[in-house]
């Protein structure tokens, strides 16, 4: 009787499970049983193991071959244990030592041919084996650099199951058959899941976003400053205006303005974007804010996660450190909108299953653009719009209130005129100059929060706000009297104490003063306050 065992890695959401996979040979009529709990691909490597065994120059064992997966509790699907089952076989028979085996994590998928094919969510495997104590792990070639971004674990990278087996048998290593210049390497296609990528407006690079400058923008100066306060605070961002007025124009240049992610966000970025198929292929690591625009037909479990047995990362976990443009808001689903409100507060979503419950990360910086009417030419300084105002307001009523409430910055965009698209030399600031700021106001944030679990103004309860970081004597007594009037929210009001507290830190401010207050109040409610809407006006 032969056994052997090795390793794998179980991916629930973005959390690894690592899987002891075994192999045991006994006397009898050949018959190959997978047990533990697998899906409809994992059952399926039976046929693909077998035959990139045999291709690969080795004898498939003729004896009664069980193969146990364990925990067996826990639901187990795709490709990426086949490396595993191969190997576990393999010891079980002899070719190679058992003794080898038990302490590597093996991730990836065979072809019939005996490739190692890649499979998506390396990094979290890797993540889940380092957790759990292992130190080498065996993952396929072309995404051995993802997997070597975790730090204190060895990586080895194979092509084929004939290199693996010499690699740990102590035998020459064969060399591979290069593939056909000019043409894809057909092992990449594993990396990517078919239907996402630019064309649907999730992808982890932005809509080439370091291609647009801010200056490209002409006026909009209050749209401008509301970014600039959005990416400094992470604070989220409605809107509204007509058609043409550059709303777009504005989401898109939001993401290159946010600083650079750091190595542990860049992490954790890194992973959705593997689980979901979006990674790059030879760019392992995601370092720059994503920006994620998903099409106003999307469903609710494209926004926030789900489909068919093991819930899979949507848009807002696509859009985790970085921003979640919903162009046309209204045209969303009002069930899909609200199902925004939880991970806006919680910085997370938990899907619940029949396969189980999952928790995607989720704390993403949200940009809400709308036309004011159906027509898009509704406003309070002319009378262009024909649509009636039952219609305006049902238009209107589709953001509801809740969820307008827990966006801390609305503005109103208004039309470009003819004079400031034509004039000449008067662009604004550029982008890098506007980042610099940001990412000076981000240090400042980040200095005072320095022993705290938050990270930037957005992200501080109000209750702290309100005991340990309050603004200057008297600053807030007009956020206080808008409050005695119902004009705000007691969510409102803490809100607008986060603005002023970011206002404040892109200024120099110790503490936010009565002209923070009052930019944060305007930028909140849009009511004019009195105060210039340039940040460098108030420095």
């Amino acid at each position: 009787m032969g056994f052997a065992r090795t390793c794998a890695v179980a991916l629930v959401g973005v959390e690894g499970v690592v899987v002891e996979v075994q192999a045991d040979l006994e006397p009898g009529v050949a018959a190959f049983t997978l047990v533990g709990l697998p899906d409809k691909s994992l059952t399926e490597s039976k046929d693909r193991v077998r035959a990139a065994v045999v291709n690969s120059g080795s004898a498939w064992p003729q004896k009664k071959l069980t193969v146990g997966l364990s925990p067996a509790s826990v639901p187990k699907g795709g490709s990426g244990f086949d490396l595993a089952v191969a190997c576990a076989v393999l010891g079980a028979a002899e070719r190679i030592d058992p003794r080898v085996l038990s302490d590597i994590v093996m991730i990836g998928e065979l072809g019939l041919d005996g490739r190692v094919r890649p499979v998506r969510g390396v990094l979290p495997a890797v993540l889940a084996a380092a957790d759990a104590g292992y130190e080498q792990v065996v993952v396929p070639e072309c995404a051995a650099a993802e997997a070597s971004l975790v730090p204190g674990i060895s990586v080895l990278g194979v092509r084929s199951l004939r290199q693996l087996i010499a690699v740990l048998t102590d035998e020459p290593v064969p060399e591979e058959d290069p593939d056909e210049q000019g043409r894809p390497d057909p092992l990449m296609a594993g990396l990517r899941m078919p239907g996402t990528g630019a064309a649907t407006g999730m992808h982890s690079m932005g809509a080439a976003q370091h291609d647009h400058d801010l200056a490209d923008v002409v006026g909009q100066h209050s749209a401008r400053t509301a970014v600039e306060v959005a990416a400094a605070g992470g604070h989220h961002l409605f809107l509204e205006g007509p058609p043409g007025a550059g709303k777009t124009m504005l989401a898109e240049r939001l993401p290159a303005i946010l600083p650079r992610l750091t190595k542990g966000e860049s992490l954790e970025v890194t992973a959705v974007h593997s689980v979901a198929g979006l990674l790059p292929p030879g760019k392992p690591l995601v370092d720059i804010a994503p920006y994620c625009a998903p099409h106003h037909s999307a469903t609710m479990q494209a926004l926030v996660g789900g489909g068919q047995g093991i819930a899979r990362p949507g848009a807002v976990s696509l859009a985790h450190r970085g921003v979640l443009f919903l162009d046309e808001t209204p045209e969303f689903g009002s069930q899909a909108l609200d199902a925004l409100r939880q991970p806006l507060e919680a910085g997370h979503v938990v899907i619940a299953r029949s396969a189980g419950v999952v928790r995607f990360p989720a704390r993403f910086l949200m940009v809400l653009a709308a036309n004011p009417c159906p027509c898009g030419r509704f406003s309070q300084r002319d009378d262009l719009c024909e649509c009636p105002p039952s219609m305006i307001r049902r238009y209107q009523a589709r953001l509801s209130g809740p969820l307008l409430d827990r966006v801390d910055l609305r503005v109103e965009v208004d039309r470009v005129t003819r004079s400031e698209l034509t004039e000449r030399g008067a662009r604004g600031e550029s982008t890098d100059t506007v980042a610099d700021r940001v990412r000076a106001a981000r240090e400042r944030a980040a200095a005072r929060l320095a022993d705290t679990p938050w990270r930037t103004n957005s992200e501080v309860p109000g209750r702290e706000l309100r005991s340990r970081w309050y603004a200057s004597l008297g600053a807030m007594d007009e956020a206080e009297r808008s409050l005695e009037r119902g004009a705000l929210t007691a969510r409102g009001l803490d809100r607008v104490l986060r603005v002023a507290w970011t206002v404040a830190d892109l200024v120099g401010h110790d503490r936010p003063g009565a002209t923070d207050v009052a930019l944060a109040l305007q930028l909140r409610t849009g009511v004019p306050r009195g105060v210039p809407m340039a940040i460098g006006a108030l420095s």
